[in-house]
């Protein structure tokens, strides 16, 4: 289902980029002098800005004899900084985030790894550094969005101990970003992240145990360009 969602909102990105293109091919009309957004929008230059959202995801607990996997979720607030620049009606850009997070959740599934009495694997923290390539449509921009997620995996088995990991992952999204005023911007932004594999040693987790975190995201922001 995951996938299916982040196939279709892709899909209906790639369409509205490729509009421009399909656009060229036609019969070029007298030039319009209607409202600003009608004429085009410059995107180029920095960038700085505030996100929230919320996230959802599975982490998935294996060992040598047994593997299991539960739901995690919770919310995100962070800041952005970015730059554009633009060539014709194609916006390109790098884009930058850290975000303080609460994405957690418990696994008490019985004669499981955690014993049927709890084990948890919670994400604080998460950021990206990533490419963006978008078509500008008046003051509305669509864009696809890809590179690297760092951020850490908590592991915290039933035994009450806890270890913690930073790890590097990657991350691949898309979004719609409107210019509501000079300078200013709201953008709603999907995001697919997978931190990839931690594991907790055995003088934590009894024996060594591997530990997955991947989430979809979905968040909202702001941005001021200069």
């Amino acid at each position: 289902m995951r996938r299916l969602t982040l196939a279709t909102f892709v899909g209906l990105l790639a369409v509205a980029i490729a509009g421009p293109l399909s656009a060229a091919d036609l019969p070029r009309k007298a030039p319009s002098y209607g409202p600003a957004f009608v004429r085009g929008y410059d995107w180029s230059g920095f960038y700085v800005g505030l996100n929230g959202g919320y996230g959802w995801g599975t982490s998935t607990w294996s060992n040598a004899a047994l593997t299991d996997s539960f739901a995690v979720k919770g919310g995100l607030v962070g800041g952005t900084l970015g730059y554009n620049f633009q060539s014709g009606s194609w916006i390109f850009g790098v884009e930058g985030d850290v975000d303080a997070t609460w994405i957690k959740g418990s696994d008490n599934i019985a004669g499981g790894i955690c014993g049927g009495v709890g084990c948890q694997t919670s994400n604080t923290w998460l950021g990206t550094a990533r490419g963006r390539i978008g078509s500008t449509l008046g003051r509305l921009m669509p864009y696809l969005t890809g590179g690297a997620a760092v951020g850490n995996i908590k592991m915290t088995p039933a035994t009450g101990g806890s270890a913690t990991k930073t790890k590097l992952g990657w991350t691949v999204g898309s979004g719609f970003e409107y210019a509501f005023q000079e300078g200013w911007s709201g953008k709603i932004e999907y995001l697919y992240v997978d931190l990839g594999k931690a594991t907790c040693d055995a003088a934590v987790c009894g024996v060594d145990t591997d530990v997955k975190f991947k989430t979809s995201i979905v968040r909202l922001g702001v941005n001021y360009r200069f």
